[in-house]
């Protein structure tokens, strides 16, 4: 009896399996239609959403909306029962800053500013300064050479010596502000003051940015840090050119100089929180194997004179295709056609300010990473790019990613095309040389930075209304956001049950 009901459950799943493969998903891909679409647009790009900054009040209505669309559609929580993947911002208002040279006080962002990571609060007071050139430190020059600087006041020039040169990543190399600060604090400095001919604006001091645990940890060792200009130069008797014609190009002797400096400094600090919001078609045979389809729901908010930054198509347009194809693949599992896959449809937010949600789950993933098959990011399919002088310009979608990361993803791509949707495939921002640097400036990054195999979907619209209020949903051209929607939902048929993971056997390039 057993062995019969064994051979019998076996026999369904085969049946199951071999219908998921052999299953039509144009009924399904044709729910995802141009009035729906402009539905929840009118929606998400409405004036109530009040252009979607993060954080924001229109941020979180965003959040709430699409989060009720995902449980009508019959979608399971993403993250342990939730909806959401919160994550917090912080940003710090300093509430008290002071910096006097002898009988001098200087003004706060006009004559210096702070660096953005600083202590809670700091009142030291020094009788000398030590001068390090750039403040460098690397395999092949140390600027601190002979000088000790223990519990000292470290004075250093931003930026570089003309003609240095590192071979690192920008967030690597010794000229990187934060890696100058770093090094001068392994050296034992008290305190940093760094001549800079700009001074960071208060504005972009004053903004929010993710908090995790490695900000944690700098912010309880982190050393004061100032900015200072040529204000307060000129009353020791210096300009910052004089002083870079002394320094030159060569490493000089570090210089100790009397003085005398007082640095006071209180944080203000406040916090936000914001999510990804993640729903899941969860799968059959392979359910514990996962495909990610993405969009930022984000976009900048509302300017200083009320001007609300709608972005219809600055994600809107991928926001909204992210839904209506959440639902999709939601009726074919109602229907007994489901994928084999899980599916995982995350609206991500921050996007506009620097990746962050994006960024905040691939560090935390919910679901493992080599599980996941691939990542299929939307950013923009709503307009047609007003540089594209070509007679396809009604019938196109830009793909990035098409030959990276995996051999697999452009047969997949082009067999789902030329069979469905018969779109133009413009696969220019995946030249090397792209200035734009497409391929590294939208959600689906953080995905391939991890290994995980991506294609990203775009009109490739960065002139007309781009950032600007006028990216209304007036302008969007629906039928071909649906059909590019589709192309989406067809490749990712396809990636969700077939048998096996997407190859991961090419590399990038950074």
């Amino acid at each position: 009896m057993v062995k019969q009901f064994l051979l019998i459950t076996l026999g369904f799943v085969g049946l199951s399996v071999q219908a998921q493969k052999t299953a039509d998903p144009v009924p399904f891909a044709k729910t995802i239609t141009e009035k729906d679409l402009q539905k929840h647009l009118t929606i998400i790009a409405s004036e109530e959403m009040g252009g979607r900054d993060t954080p924001s009040p229109g941020l979180e209505k965003a959040a709430q909306y699409i989060e009720q669309q995902f449980k009508a559609f019959g979608l399971k929580p993403g993250n342990k029962g939730c909806f959401r993947q919160p994550f917090i911002l912080e940003k710090d208002s300093a509430t008290h800053l002071k910096l006097e040279m002898g009988e001098a006080s200087f003004r706060p962002y006009v004559d210096f500013a702070p660096w953005i990571s600083m202590p809670q609060q700091a009142s030291l007071r020094f009788s000398e300064y030590v001068f390090v050139g750039y403040g460098i430190v690397d395999e092949n020059r140390d600027d601190y050479k002979d000088v000790d600087v223990k519990g000292k006041l470290v004075v250093f020039l931003n930026g570089q010596p003309e003609g240095f040169r590192s071979n690192k990543p920008r967030r690597q190399s010794p000229v990187f502000i934060s890696n100058k600060i770093a090094n001068a604090k392994k050296k034992g400095a008290a305190a940093v003051l760094i001549i800079s001919e700009m001074l960071p604006s208060r504005q972009i001091l004053d903004m929010y940015r993710p908090k995790n645990e490695q900000a944690v940890s700098e912010e309880n060792s982190a050393i004061p840090a100032f900015y200072i200009n040529d204000n307060v130069l000129t009353r020791k008797g210096y300009t910052i050119n004089q002083i870079k014609s002394l320094v030159g190009n060569q490493v000089i002797d570090p210089m100790i100089e009397e003085a005398q400096v007082n640095i006071e400094y209180k944080s203000g600090k406040v916090t936000a929180t914001v999510s990804n919001v993640i729903g899941i078609v969860e799968g059959t045979d392979k359910k514990d194997e996962y495909l990610f389809v993405t969009a930022h729901y984000d976009h900048v908010g509302t300017d200083e004179k009320g001007n609300i930054y709608y972005g219809a198509d600055d994600d809107g347009s991928g926001t909204v295709a992210v839904m209506k194809m959440a639902e999709a693949f939601a009726k074919a599992k109602k229907a007994g056609k489901g994928p084999r896959r899980s599916i995982a449809f995350m609206l991500v937010c921050g996007e506009e300010k620097g990746l962050w949600g994006s960024e905040y789950y691939s560090d935390n993933p919910i679901y493992p990473l080599e599980k996941t098959t691939a990542n299929l990011n939307i950013d923009m399919i709503g307009r047609i790019d007003t540089e594209r002088l070509s007679a396809d310009t009604l019938n196109y979608v830009y793909v990035i990613g098409h030959n990276k990361l995996s051999t697999d993803l452009q047969p997949i791509l082009e067999g789902m095309n030329n069979k469905y949707t018969k779109l133009v495939l413009d696969y220019k921002f995946d030249d090397p040389n792209d200035p734009h640097r497409i391929y590294y400036r939208s959600d689906h990054y953080n995905f391939a930075r991890k290994g995980v195999p991506i294609l990203f979907f775009y009109d490739g619209m960065l002139q007309a209304d781009y950032h600007k209020p006028t990216d209304t949903v007036d302008k969007i051209n629906f039928p071909l956001l649906a059909k590019r929607a589709q192309l989406v939902f067809y490749t990712a048929w396809d990636m969700a049950n077939r048998d096996e993971l997407l190859k991961r056997d090419l590399k990038l390039d950074q």
